[in-house]
């Protein structure tokens, strides 16, 4: 699988959680002579304000966070261009998906899919797209972008036992849409905050977002969300990479 990725994705922005020194590392450690690796490259300023409003990006500059989150926003454009041939991850952060039109908060400052799909959008790229947030916390933002728009569908899973997260998961993919976006948070782990999902549930998510693109004959590809605990991070993003790439 391609994987979009800079090294400035490793520096410390700020003393959050999403921040932490070593949070990138011990990904890339998991995944680096597995995967192929592309450079991220920025998000235009047009591309921000298709979802975002101008005082939104003001004060995401004044933070002095623009340049990373631009970074992050571009990488996630990158990955789903790249996805609508074959699947692709792009390991960013600043995370994304609690980030509105106008407002944003949970570490994120600009909505990375949310610009990635509007993008694919307007460039006529698809006509229907799916959200799928595996994070342990649902991607309002995301919704307050993208829920009104008609051409996306966002699906949250909130069961809180493995065996009916992944019932329920596969009963939403059983839309039809021209690619697949997943909010990748691995928060959801149950040595990490949510406690639900192991590392294994992982691969089988993986599988089964595999077998709708199959199926849909779409597209589909991942940006990094949340998940904080070092010690299972880069295993369960390794396993859902697997998942993804071999069904």
């Amino acid at each position: 699988m391609k994987v979009i990725f800079h090294r400035d994705f490793r520096k410390s922005y700020s003393l959050e959680p999403a921040a932490e020194e070593r949070r990138m590392d011990c990904v890339l450690e998991a995944i680096r002579d597995k995967v192929e690796f592309i450079e991220a490259e920025s998000a235009e300023y047009s591309d921000i304000a298709a979802c975002h409003t101008a005082e939104h990006i003001q004060n995401v500059s004044r933070m002095g966070h623009y340049d990373i989150a631009a970074l992050a926003a571009g990488a996630s454009i990158q990955a789903a261009n790249v996805g609508l041939e074959e699947p692709c991850f792009a390991l960013v952060r600043p995370p994304g998906h609690h980030a509105s039109s106008d407002f944003s908060w949970g570490y994120c400052y600009f909505n990375n899919i949310a610009i990635a799909i509007a993008k694919l959008k307007e460039q006529r790229k698809i006509r229907r797209a799916f959200v799928l947030d595996i994070d342990h916390h649902d991607g309002d933002g995301t919704i307050n972008i993208l829920g009104t728009k008609g051409y996306t569908t966002i699906y949250n899973p909130s069961e809180r036992d493995p065996d009916s997260y992944l019932g329920v998961l596969k009963e939403a993919l059983s839309y039809h849409f021209d690619i697949i976006g997943i909010s990748a948070g691995f928060d959801s782990h149950k040595d990490d905050w949510g406690g639900v999902l192991s590392t294994e549930h992982y691969g089988e998510i993986g599988k089964l977002i595999k077998k709708a693109s199959k199926k849909n004959r779409a597209g589909c590809f991942a940006v990094m969300e949340g998940g904080y605990n070092q010690k299972v991070l880069g295993r369960n993003v390794m396993e859902f990479i697997q998942g993804v790439t071999e069904g």
